[in-house]
């Protein structure tokens, strides 16, 4: 091991240990109340925010720790296996990523810094809508130039913590479908002021889910967004999501095998604490071996992480490495739930024992923030060569 990567292995473990003692401050009862009242976790946020985690990634000309992918994933999966969910938060780290890499440089002063303080914060996404879901190609909402300013019109759907936000990333098209080369050509991304929209063209509608998610349905009617809110080029904002999507993809695998942490260490503490028929449960193959290979899974999915999070900071193509990475840890994050869950038994159901929260909370993965079916055509049609499946 060469002398900087020793330095690197030694700035992320410093990390990971900031996040931890960070997270000692927000306990198993924290969370569980948290998700009984259907609260936003405000003051974990916050801490989160002063101790600059959330603006690990944005440079520090603009106010972060200019971090990469590879030091983000360290500070979500720490929080996930700590018992806390990062979900609340995650987007406030990689959303920017749009306005950081396709933003003019004026729009990048007025905002990024205020993002990395906490002063505004950017984690709403609005992408999916009720008639296209994946499909984001064939979306309905529109943006239409007058003057100096556009106005949308259309619905989106599952859009999350819009009320807990200042600003939101929002994809519309701006050029009918049927006036384009390719479908996704037209589509351009905004910087969407919420505290100004809400009641003046925006309406939001809670959806009440089985996880604390604070999503929503969002309704447009004639919002008046400014032409400067325009990020990059108009009609080139479907190329402009795609170039955020593998940071995505890196960053929720990594709170994915956050939870598989989580899920294992409870696992097996029950498993040699519980005594039935006069032995620890953990002693019998039929708890043990689950188990066993959930941990596998957990670890083999976290070199897909660390490989794919380095190819994307060294700019390289990663789409193959980041999608795989989502798909892997996701699929052993709820192998290794189920593990914990059955181990536990009764008690599993129980909230006392934070199995059943973070149970619902980390089966989101496998169909958020995409569907791991279409992580398998992806892989099936771009890495294998074989026909499109849709």
């Amino acid at each position: 091991m060469t002398t900087t990567e020793l330095q690197a292995g030694e700035q992320l473990e410093a990390i990971r240990q900031g996040v931890r003692e960070l997270c000692k401050q927000f306990p198993d009862q924290y969370w569980r109340e948290i998700d009984e009242q259907r609260a936003y976790p405000e003051d974990f946020v916050n801490a989160l925010t002063k101790a600059g985690y959330l603006a690990a990634l944005i440079p520090q000309q603009y106010g972060g720790a200019g971090l990469g992918v590879l030091e983000g994933a360290a500070i979500l999966e720490e929080i996930n296996r700590s018992g806390g969910n990062a979900a609340p938060c995650h987007a406030q780290m990689y959303i920017m990523g749009t306005l950081l890499r396709h933003g003019s440089e004026e729009q990048k002063q007025r905002y990024l810094p205020k993002i990395a303080t906490g002063e505004l914060r950017l984690q709403a996404f609005g992408v999916t809508e009720p008639n296209s879901g994946s499909d984001t190609t064939h979306l309905q909402t529109t943006a239409v130039r007058k003057g100096d300013r556009y106005l949308v019109n259309g619905q989106k759907v599952f859009i999350s913590r819009v009320l807990q936000s200042d600003l939101l990333l929002l994809l519309a098209r701006t050029t009918p479908v049927e006036q384009v080369k390719r479908r996704t050509d037209g589509l351009s991304v905004f910087l969407v002021d919420l505290r100004a929209a809400r009641g003046h063209g925006l309406e939001v509608q809670p959806i009440r889910t089985m996880i604390n998610h604070a999503t929503n349905q969002l309704f447009f009617d004639d919002l008046e967004v400014p032409a400067e809110n325009l990020i990059g080029e108009e009609g080139s904002g479907f190329k402009y999501i795609l170039d955020g999507m593998n940071a995505e993809r890196v960053l929720v695998a990594s709170e994915a095998i956050g939870d598989g942490r989580w899920f294992v260490e409870r696992a097996v503490k029950y498993s040699n604490s519980r005594v039935v028929f006069d032995r620890p449960i953990g002693q019998n193959q039929g708890v043990q071996f689950p188990i066993a290979r959930a941990h596998m899974q957990v670890e083999a999915a976290e070199l897909m992480r660390t490989r794919a999070a380095q190819l994307f900071d060294a700019g390289q193509p990663c789409g193959p490495e980041a999608n795989m990475a989502k798909f892997l840890a996701s699929e052993a994050s709820w192998a290794a739930a189920n593990a914990c869950l059955d181990c536990h038994g009764g008690y599993g159901f129980t909230a006392e024992y934070d199995v059943e929260r973070k149970f619902r909370e980390t089966r989101l993965l496998i169909t958020a923030p995409i569907n791991n079916n279409l992580v398998l055509a992806y892989v099936g049609q771009h890495v294998l060569g074989m026909p499109r499946s849709y």
